[in-house]
């Protein structure tokens, strides 16, 4: 008997430890109910509730299947059936200059040359004597005649402040007489490879700077300090978290940018994660200490390098295999990178027999053409292998080439907004045969080709929402395309939504822990303010995020938080 009493003692105890290890796996820390949730999940696409554990999804299911999981201390969300979507993860951004953007002088929307000069004489009066005045993204396109900026337009205004503004594109910069003076460049100073100090009639530099030849004046420029950094950073993760980007993907950032967020992640304050692609000029810093693709942890990760190939359509000097029908002499720039060659397939070589990811910015159908060679060198010296090679941007691509992104598995990683963006003035510059053949998203996804989403940010706007309207749309900015820009490329909108969570996902090796509403994987997820799904495509753009939740954490409600804007 005491056998027995001891023997039932035992299964007893057994059972409830076994009842109360399960009683702990099922309390959820965070339940999401009566949401309409679209979880990119094809396996189970819609769902009414969410339940986290930690950072991550535990359960998806309908409100009674999530009920269960509630205890007494889970908190619960009600989204009161609105939208809940997976967390957008931007495929292409410069996180800290899109920081800085937000407290930069704001010359995008500036309509003519007054407008712009006026905002330049503004801030030079509040800008302490001998600073330098950055930021801008300017726009001659939207200038009646189209006129390049000239030093003479900002010089009166600006004596003692030092400028170097940019183009929207990033590929050509304003430079005042002042910043002209520190740098150097003189009527003497030879174009570098891969850039054009632009002149006039005497040869005279008129102060707008394309490509390689920014790096004059950018070289001269004190670095930002640590401070400046870390507010930079902290705007950038505001305003990342108002529009619902949980995930970015920074190209070229510098080493002191890195180091930033790593004090922030110690710090328990980075609430975007972050993948970091360093130039690939500096590739032998991750070779050296043996890092490979996407190493890291959830919040950041290294393991990719970014490379130039050419400039922007903009700035003209995007590399065509044609001339610019509006400039016959010109078919646009190799970026200094690539000159020689030799000198960027031995990069991307050492890049890939490392373990790293190559991300090349490449716009025009030439330049393109020579990087899907490049990378066949790289296949063919280093074998078969999971690269996810990428093309930053892939605008204008040759007829030929569609095949060979889906041979050689290069993600085509696109910005959807430049589409309604450029298509105002596109064709005239490269002709309507070329311009079928730019951002060609349909194509892309028709020749099995992996789509990953972005912004440019801060090229473009980071709002995801912008995104969508224009991959859906392609109605151009100046509403003379209302049925779309060569409208046969236009994408549905989860197709659109899928490229911009599980493509994006994927261009990053972390398909398997974030990008769709999944048991198992990151809980990084957005509520947004209308159905995205069913309202007129025309009408996304103005949709609102209510809630940013990034590993089970709110870190944005606009309930209690004004919505911060970007300026534009």
């Amino acid at each position: 008997m005491k056998i027995i009493r001891a023997l039932l003692a035992l299964l007893v105890c057994f059972a409830l430890t076994i009842a109360a290890a399960a009683q702990s796996k099922a309390v959820a820390d965070l339940i999401i109910t009566h949401a309409n949730v679209w979880t990119g999940d094809e396996t189970h696409p819609r769902a009414q509730a969410v339940a986290v554990f930690g950072d991550r999804i535990i359960a998806v299911g309908s409100n009674a299947d999530i009920e269960g999981l509630r205890g007494p201390g889970t908190k619960v969300m009600d989204a009161g059936g609105k939208l809940l979507l997976p967390g957008f993860n931007d495929a292409h951004v410069h996180f800290v200059s899109g920081g800085e953007q937000l407290d930069s002088v704001q010359l995008n929307d500036a309509t003519s040359t007054g407008e712009f000069v006026r905002r330049i004489a503004e801030r030079a009066k509040k800008t302490p004597k001998g600073e330098w005045i950055q930021g801008g993204d300017w726009d001659e396109t939207k200038w009646p005649g189209s006129p390049l900026p000239t030093k003479e337009m900002i010089d009166s205004v600006t004596p003692d402040n030092p400028v170097f503004v940019s183009r929207y594109d990033g590929h050509s910069y304003l430079a005042n007489s002042v910043a002209l003076k520190l740098a150097g460049v003189t009527m003497q100073t030879p174009d570098p490879p891969g850039g054009t100090i632009v002149r006039d009639a005497q040869g005279n530099p008129t102060g707008d700077m394309k490509d390689a030849a920014a790096d004059l004046v950018s070289k001269v420029i004190p670095l930002p300090s640590h401070a400046q950094l870390m507010r930079a950073v902290k705007r950038a993760l505001e305003h990342a978290a108002s529009v619902g980007v949980t995930s970015v993907q920074n190209m070229d950032p510098d080493y002191a940018d890195v180091a930033v967020y790593a004090e922030l992640l110690q710090a328990g304050e980075l609430t975007t994660r972050i993948y970091a692609a360093p130039l690939i000029t500096q590739v032998d810093d991750q070779v050296k200490i043996g890092i490979r693709h996407a190493f890291g942890g959830p919040y950041l990760r290294i393991g990719a390098v970014k490379a130039f190939a050419d400039g922007s359509l903009g700035s003209r000097t995007a590399y065509f295999f044609e001339p610019f029908s509006d400039q016959p002499d010109n078919h646009g720039l190799l970026s200094d990178e690539m000159q020689p060659l030799s000198l960027m397939r031995d990069r991307m070589m050492r890049a890939d027999s490392a373990g790293l990811q190559i991300c090349t910015h490449a716009i025009g159908d030439q330049a393109i053409s020579i990087i899907l060679d490049l990378y066949t060198d790289v296949v063919k010296a280093d074998g078969a292998a999971d690269r996810r090679f990428r093309i930053e941007h892939a605008q204008h691509v040759g007829a030929k080439d569609f095949d060979r992104f889906a041979q050689l598995k290069v993600i085509a990683s696109v910005q959807p907004y430049h589409a309604i963006d450029d298509g105002r003035w596109a064709e005239p510059r490269i002709g309507h045969d070329r311009a079928s053949r730019t951002y060609a998203f349909r194509t892309f996804l028709e020749h099995g080709v992996h789509l990953a989403f972005g912004t440019d940010w801060d090229i473009a706007p980071l709002n995801p929402m912008l995104g969508l309207y224009a991959a859906v749309t392609r109605a151009t900015l100046d509403g003379k395309n209302p049925n779309g820009w060569f409208p046969e490329q236009k994408l549905t909108v989860e197709e659109s939504v899928r490229a911009y969570t599980m493509g994006s996902a994927y261009a990053e090796f972390q398909e398997k822990e974030k990008g769709s509403i999944t048991t198992g994987k990151l809980a990084d997820m957005v509520v947004v303010s209308d159905d995205i799904f069913s309202i007129d495509p025309a009408k996304i753009r103005d949709v609102k995020v209510l809630k940013t939740i990034v590993g089970g954490r709110v870190v944005w409600d606009a309930s209690r938080k004004p919505a911060y804007s970007a300026g534009r």
